[in-house]
């Protein structure tokens, strides 16, 4: 099967599962995934599953990508911060939908890597840094959308929270241990947050800092974009 059947044959799947914003499936069609993977898996890039990149991580399983992006109501007007660059391929999609896309990441080697990719593709409304993403990037806040793609605690972090613009939405894995994480769509209403519990997930934990030089291993299949896999079947979005 060609890369391109493989490809349709997934949209299908992500429709079936309840990926219904046809804005984020057709990103999704657009990024060529196989481009964000090692070539050893290019005849897997298609299946619905995270596969390994570069520094021990993986590059996130498409349904996360999909709902994630979907839970996170973004649009053309929109400024996004995204923490957690690992491969590159969420916030190439993301660069799609919006006006402009402010990335970190806190491994230096996937940040080179990853922009590398950005410049194959020719995408020039994203900017991406190493540095400390549970600080954000207060030079450019306020943003309209956040999306982070590892998983916190119980809170999200502070400077996250008031990077927030009036009206933004956050989207955050949160749970103090893998079995208990949801993923958590969070909405700024002037001082006041509204948190509403989206679907199970499990994800490697938010880390501060950036990285060590030498690779870190987290317990496989971990993820550089953040998500492990979904607990659960069918999508229900609220």
């Amino acid at each position: 099967m060609s890369l391109l059947a493989r490809k349709i044959r997934l949209i299908m799947k992500l429709r079936k599962s309840g990926i219904t914003d046809t804005a984020v499936l057709a990103a999704i069609e657009r990024v060529p995934r196989e481009g964000f993977i090692p070539p050893m898996f290019h005849d897997q890039a298609y299946e619905d599953m995270a596969l390994p990149i570069e520094r021990g991580q993986t590059i996130s399983q498409p349904l996360v990508v999909a709902y994630m992006t979907q839970e996170l109501r973004v649009n053309d007007r929109h400024k996004v911060l995204e923490i957690g660059t690992g491969s590159g391929y969420q916030a190439a999609i993301l660069a799609k939908l919006c006006r402009r896309v402010y990335s970190i990441e806190r491994h230096k080697p996937l940040l080179i890597l990853a922009e590398q990719r950005f410049n194959e593709l020719r995408i020039r409304n994203l900017t991406a840094k190493v540095a400390d993403g549970m600080k954000g990037w207060p030079e450019q806040a306020p943003f309209d959308r956040i999306i982070v793609t590892a998983a916190a605690s119980d809170t999200p972090p502070q400077p996250l929270l008031d990077q927030m613009s009036e009206g933004g939405i956050m989207i955050i894995p949160m749970g103090r241990d893998k079995s208990s994480q949801y993923i958590y769509r969070i909405t700024r209403h002037g001082a006041e947050y509204a948190y509403q519990q989206l679907m199970p997930v499990r994800f490697v934990p938010l880390l501060p800092n950036v990285a060590r030089n030498t690779p870190e291993q987290p317990p496989p299949p971990g993820d550089g974009d953040g998500e492990i896999f979904f607990r659960t079947g069918q999508l229900q979005p609220a």
